[in-house]
């Protein structure tokens, strides 16, 4: 059953703001939302950093959205802390939370004073958590000596229902290895071909017949213009190779990077335009790969309007569309 869901950026705005949004959203006719997890935000323009897990609970409550989050265990999380966070949630709130894991960011990991590892030390070290977190949901009582470490560690409060453990992956060989082990692949839009690329490498990786999720990187507003000046001022920031993303230390060093960014690079990872009637035309395009949730990202500032009009103008079309 397809799902459209609203993307909650905590970089871009204060939780109590951003929980309004998620309300807003669940009023409007979305049905699911993810969560960012950040501890420092992309830019010093975006200012803003609320803890996802907190701010969860109260999304989950406030709202009939189900909800997800991308998380990077092994550093800043010990994977027996975010499993215990996940059950928790998936017990309050059964069948509407699903958990994603991913090898994160070096802005957001170093924090803890740890080194920063190499992509493949990184791969391993989620690897190990992906099976601690799995092991300490099937109730078993857990040690383990490797990346990380546990010592005979076991949840008492599981949920009936195991949330969904989805593989984020932004490029294709990381796709290809996510299908491996597991239940579902999140990533972003880009240039359909990459993206296109990334969808094959899962399916060939174990994959195929697994639910996908897509988060779109879009900039919406009153006017081309706007639009366009929305998404350069707060995320040009973010539209680099991912070897480059996952190295960069602070917001600082984002913004220094950003100001060699122009419009037409921006345009080519977010989907720029004031037509509702032309996103839907490229969401559209989306659900034909294959992806079952459409989980849109307003880059810009003007949610309200944005909501709203997706709500009456997109969202109609996208369901019918897929017989929802």
């Amino acid at each position: 059953m397809l799902k459209i869901g609203y993307h909650c950026s905590h970089e871009q705005f204060a939780p109590s703001t951003l929980l309004g949004y998620a309300q807003l959203a669940d009023k409007a006719g979305f049905t699911a939302g993810t969560s960012s997890d950040h501890f420092h935000p992309w830019s010093e323009r975006q200012g803003e950093s609320g803890f996802a897990w907190a701010w969860l609970g109260a999304a989950l409550q406030a709202t009939s959205l189900s909800f997800g989050v991308v998380n990077a265990p092994g550093q800043r999380y010990h994977p027996a802390i975010i499993a215990q966070a996940a059950a928790t949630l998936a017990e309050l709130f059964p069948g509407r939370f699903w958990l994603a894991l991913g090898s994160g960011q070096q802005m957001n990991e170093h924090i803890t004073g740890q080194r920063w590892p190499a992509k493949a030390e990184r791969n391993a070290r989620l690897k190990e958590c992906v099976d601690v977190i799995r092991a300490l949901w099937a109730g078993e009582t857990v040690s383990h000596q490797g990346l990380v470490t546990v010592d005979e560690a076991r949840l008492y409060s599981c949920p009936r229902q195991t949330p969904l453990l989805v593989g984020a992956a932004v490029t294709a060989p990381t796709a290809g290895w996510v299908g491996g082990w597991a239940d579902a692949l999140i990533t972003i839009s880009q240039p359909a071909d990459k993206l296109r690329q990334v969808v094959d490498a899962f399916r060939a990786g174990g994959g195929e017949g697994k639910p996908m999720f897509l988060k779109v990187q879009l900039s919406f507003a009153e006017t081309q213009e706007a639009a366009r000046a929305g998404a350069v001022e707060q995320w040009r920031n973010n539209i680099f190779p991912n070897q480059v993303l996952t190295e960069l230390r602070m917001p600082a060093d984002f913004d220094a990077a950003g100001e060699l960014v122009d419009l037409a690079e921006v345009e080519k990872m977010v989907r720029t335009s004031a037509d509702p009637q032309q996103h839907l035309a490229w969401l559209q395009q989306d659900l034909e790969l294959g992806f079952e949730q459409l989980l849109l990202h307003n880059v810009n500032r003007e949610q309200t309007r944005f909501i709203e009009v997706f709500g009456e103008q997109v969202l109609p079309g996208l369901y019918a569309g897929a017989g929802a």
